[in-house]
């Protein structure tokens, strides 16, 4: 599904992001990436989304080279992917319905996708994905009057909307309490589970990663510190990833196991 071999990243100003970076990750697999600030996870991710282009080494996403295609096919790529910013890039002005059906514009026609954003098409299926994340009340509500958590929301309903074959998630979660991003969370690992996309998600919280995510990838440095189940890994080995931060800033509680429900949970209105 993914591939990553010696990739290394330098952004324009100069600052080495990534080094030697080797990953790979199977159809429907879910692994987290954490590490301290600046460690590159949110290089690594762009270039998992195919909006950056690696200075060394080679990347396959979705069986491809995403770099030896033309235009219409890295657009068509790009499609399949879906990326959860830590920030949606979402117009202030824009409804939450036009912003959630925003996420398959990249798999309709351009007369279908200016129609939608004129008289939203699928209000049904807006709806199922925001009452997800229990933002049903908040269809029509242009973006500028929503909260940052909600925000952040409205992103991941976008993406959850699209559907993707390779879920990415960047901080999906910063903007949320901890009982939200607990359940936000859910819902994405709930998508990976009944659609089969892969899911990649970075993660500052370490006891979310570790509840959540099966597979550990930690990060500092611009490499890979360890590539490990989450039962592997141990007390010792955060403590050296995060020898430079303060145990609070990176971990909220103690990681305890939890399994998907098969029915998503009411949230009710907690943001």
């Amino acid at each position: 599904m993914i591939s990553l071999a010696a990739v290394g990243f330098t952004h324009p100003n100069g600052q080495r992001a990534l080094r030697e970076v080797s990953l790979a990750a199977r159809a429907g697999e879910r692994l987290a990436v954490i590490g301290p600030s600046g460690a590159g996870k949110t290089t690594l991710l762009r270039l998992l989304g195919a909006a950056l282009r690696p200075a060394e080494g080679a990347v396959r996403l979705l069986e491809q080279d995403p770099w030896a295609a033309n235009a219409a096919g890295l657009r068509a790529l790009r499609a399949r992917i879906g990326m959860v910013h830590q920030a949606p890039p979402i117009a202030p002005r824009l409804r939450v319905v036009s912003a959630v059906l925003s996420g398959r514009l990249g798999q309709w026609s351009a007369w279908r996708a200016l129609a939608s954003l004129l008289h939203p098409s699928d209000l049904a299926g807006a709806q199922e994905v925001l009452a997800r994340l229990a933002l049903q009340d908040r269809l029509f509500d242009r973006c500028d009057r929503l909260s940052g958590g909600q925000l952040q929301r409205v992103g991941i309903a976008r993406v959850l909307y699209q559907r993707p074959a390779l879920l990415l998630a960047d901080e999906p979660v910063s903007a949320l309490d901890p009982t939200l991003a607990d359940a936000t969370l859910q819902q994405l690992v709930a998508q990976s589970e009944s659609t089969g996309a892969t899911l990649v998600a970075s993660l500052h919280a370490v006891d979310l990663a570790l509840r959540w995510f099966p597979r550990i990838v930690g990060m500092r440095d611009g490499r890979v510190s360890f590539d490990r189940p989450a039962a592997e890994v141990s007390p010792e080995m955060l403590a050296a990833l995060y020898a430079s931060e303060p145990a609070s800033e990176w971990r909220r509680g103690e990681a305890t196991p939890a399994r998907v429900e098969p029915v998503a949970p009411s949230l009710g209105r907690l943001d």
